[in-house]
């Protein structure tokens, strides 16, 4: 089996949104992008709520606060999606009032 061993530690330069992706510019010149329907909290925010993040330490992961959304760079790299649960992020819309889910949110986040 072969190991693939990470040589640096990635990170966040720069991040960006749009109404289907997020965009992760990286400090070594690379460029993510991941479809939002990954991350049910940032698809079902508002753009002011999708617009203030900030980096943490030097841009290992990046913050929503408004979300309570955190997404590690290196999570990005290796294809991770979010693994809230279901019954998690309807808490989560509860506590938001409940605002109606956009289409492919729910079919995107675990079972419990």
């Amino acid at each position: 089996m072969i190991t693939l061993m990470i040589e640096t530690e990635p990170l966040a330069a720069q991040v960006r949104l749009t109404d289907e992706k997020l965009i992760v510019d990286l400090i070594d010149g690379r460029s993510l992008i991941i479809p939002l329907s990954w991350y049910p909290r940032l698809l079902n925010a508002s753009s002011e709520e999708r617009e203030n993040w900030q980096l943490l330490g030097d841009g290992y992961a990046i913050e929503w606060i408004d979300l309570d959304e955190h997404i590690g760079i290196e999570g990005l790299l290796a294809g991770r999606q979010s693994g809230e649960s279901h019954r998690s992020f309807e808490r989560w819309r509860t506590k938001r009032g409940a605002s109606p889910l956009l289409e492919g949110a729910s079919s995107k986040v675990t079972d419990d």
